[in-house]
């Protein structure tokens, strides 16, 4: 398989499975998918800025972002959310273990084929790339809780 055919399947086939999904979970959990996305174009433009990674193969017209970015990751967020909002230790859980196969198998292989390079592998193998995954993804519930009204305050009725 080519390098090529890796990252437009990164980022196609995922869109294709939300045709498992009914059209009402889409819309509810579409804003989470977005600020998925948002958030991670962020986190991997600071990356490229700092030296610590940078992708050498990817798609037409993008750069430096790794089309998981606008395939995996946002359609992935939506999934966990459909089975674990609501449930926050599951989806903590579930989120740990997905991060640790990303971290530990998908990344390196990336590395491997020449397509997403860590340049600071100290990074990959510290502590912090935990932090920083643990924090994103509690950024990311807790945006879906907001999205969800779970911060909003009860209106009072004043007639």
């Amino acid at each position: 398989m080519t390098n090529q055919v890796i990252v437009w399947s990164m980022l196609i086939l995922p869109w294709l499975s939300l045709f498992f999904m009914k059209k009402e979970e889409i819309r509810r959990w579409m804003p989470v998918a977005l600020f998925t996305m948002v958030t991670n174009t962020i986190i991997i433009d600071i990356g490229v800025g700092l030296k610590l990674w940078e992708t050498r193969v990817n798609i037409f017209p993008l750069d430096q972002m790794i089309s998981f970015v606008y395939g995996v990751l946002p359609i992935a967020a939506m999934w966990i959310f459909k089975f674990t909002y609501g449930r926050f230790w599951l989806y903590f859980v579930i989120e740990i273990l997905l991060s640790t196969l990303f971290i530990r198998v998908i990344h390196p292989w990336l590395h491997r084929r020449g397509i997403f390079i860590w340049l600071n592998q100290d990074f990959l193998k510290g502590i912090w790339i935990y932090v920083m995954t643990i924090t994103h993804y509690l950024l990311i519930y807790l945006y879906g809780m907001w999205q969800d009204g779970k911060f909003a305050r009860p209106h009072k009725n004043r007639s």
